[in-house]
């Protein structure tokens, strides 16, 4: 971490955010003029843009279009049919009425310019050539123009721009005869043609984007801080209840004897122990830390898929408690158990109402296959006795302070903390069975986890180190050791 007189100094290096901010006269509240306002939103839409090509390997556009059903759906659909329907008056009149028709050519000869690679110049040469607009508005004058011959020429050169994926479409362009259908189809693939554009140009960039997005998202959130000073508001408040937490489980381990029981507040754990904490942050709370702001949809995402996999977890140690560890080893009855506790816990997690309700649906289903299970070993069912007492600690995991569903959340979490740490060799002994049979999807959770952690760490380390010096050695503590030396 920097010290902080290398923030300070004018010859540091330029990847390097300088957090120190001029203060606002006494009384004068902050203002900020449109353009700015513009300007900062205009660099926060590129941040998150970059961002998103980047850590999103499946990141594409895709064409907008507004529900049918929706007010924007029906006045889109409204104002389109009333513009093609003047095209088909004018062109209907007599004499025909090329004008819009002309506009139209333009527009299309533009799209198809844009689609074009600096190596097409022969293209390039015979598409002004053909679609010559000076010489197709003589064309009108006289009553010469032909329609159909530049509708055929246009889908020629989409067939030869077109990604494979849009051949019949295009071909199918060549089956249409009127011409405000044509012109209409042609607008709508060429379209979706532009958007296969972007989507190659941004799989084409995103090797190169990939080798500078640490040093530009760092330089971006630094310009963000620029115009809003309080954009680290959030992130020292979470950082701040990580430390405390930390602080708090060294002094509790400190009561125990053991290795590793006392020692300094790390940094390194601070961050780890903050970054868990997005796995289970509260949807209602709205201080999420601005520098992991563009990954919360993912984090959230991984944060459901880890509720599910600890009740599934906590659901395996009550069966395997209540019925032993033989009925595991039948074959099949895992892998159909597990598929059974995923569909009826699926969704409804969220809701305490909803999670009670499918443990109870899935108390029976559970006590159905087990009993099955022991019938083919030539077992006896379960008592009955041992099958309320299975279905009532089922339908306990709905609680949040559950011993069982407490027991594995804390072995999971551990589990991620060794990963984040980076050793994942010594700790699989130590899972319990049910956890063990879950270790896959943990393991890809926990790998989707540290990938974003990673490149979080990287892009926003330097701005986390003042925040973390400042929390874990206050000024105060810092000059007394200073004083001991």
């Amino acid at each position: 971490m920097p010290n902080e007189g290398d923030k300070a100094a004018d010859d540091s290096p330029s990847d390097l955010p300088c957090l120190e901010k001029l203060d606002s006269p006494t009384g004068s509240p902050p203002t900020a003029s449109l353009s700015s306002l513009m300007e900062l939103e205009n660099c926060v839409s590129n941040l998150s843009l970059a961002h998103e090509i980047v850590v999103n390997t499946d990141f594409c556009f895709k064409p907008k279009s507004p529900p049918t059903d929706s007010l924007e759906g029906r006045v889109t659909e409204i104002v389109h049919r009333a513009f093609w329907d003047s095209l088909q008056e004018q062109l209907n009149s007599d004499p025909p009425n090329y004008d819009h028709a002309v506009i139209l050519l333009q527009e299309v000869k533009t799209m198809l310019q844009s689609l074009l690679l600096p190596g097409h110049v022969r293209l390039r040469s015979q598409l002004d050539e053909v679609l010559d607009m000076e010489l197709i508005r003589q064309e009108v004058d006289h009553g010469a123009l032909d329609l159909h011959r530049l509708a055929g020429y246009i889908i020629s050169t989409m067939a030869s721009l077109c990604a494979p994926v849009r051949d019949p479409e295009v071909r199918a362009l060549r089956d249409l005869k009127d011409p405000v259908k044509l012109l209409r189809e042609i607008f709508r693939v060429l379209g979706l043609m532009k958007t296969d554009m972007v989507n190659f140009t941004i799989q084409s960039l995103r090797p190169h984007l990939l080798q500078q997005a640490v040093q530009y998202e760092r330089s971006k959130f630094q310009q963000i801080l620029d115009k809003q000073p309080a954009s680290l508001d959030n992130t020292t408040a979470w950082l701040q209840t990580a430390a405390l937490e930390e602080a708090s489980a060294i002094r509790a381990r400190s009561d125990s004897p053991g290795p590793d029981s006392r020692g300094p507040v790390s940094a390194t754990a601070v961050l780890n122990r903050a970054y868990m904490r997005l796995l289970h942050w509260e949807p209602q709370d709205q201080k999420y830390p601005e520098t992991v702001l563009m990954d919360r949809a993912r984090l959230d995402v991984l944060g459901q898929r880890l509720q599910v996999l600890v009740l599934e977890a906590s659901v395996l140690l009550l069966i395997n408690a209540q019925c032993g560890g033989a009925v595991f080893s039948l074959q099949g009855f895992v892998g159909k158990l597990r598929q059974s506790v995923t569909a009826l816990l699926e969704g409804s997690h969220t809701r305490e109402a909803d999670l009670r309700e499918a443990l109870l649906g899935l108390g029976e289903t559970v006590l159905q296959q087990v009993n099955e299970a022991l019938s083919d070993q030539g077992g006896a069912a379960l008592p009955e006795e041992s099958r309320d007492l299975l279905k009532g600690q089922l339908c306990d995991l709905w609680k949040q302070n559950n011993p069982v569903r407490t027991l594995i959340g804390e072995r999971v979490q551990g589990f991620l903390q060794a990963m984040l740490q980076g050793g994942p060799a010594k700790r699989s002994p130590e899972l319990p069975v049910p956890l063990r049979l879950v270790i896959a999807e943990l393991a890809e959770l926990g790998t989707a986890f540290g990938r974003i952690v990673h490149f979080n760490r990287t892009v926003f380390g330097p701005f986390y180190a003042p925040i973390l010096r400042k929390l874990l050695f206050p000024p105060g503590e810092a000059e007394a050791g200073e004083d001991s030396r």
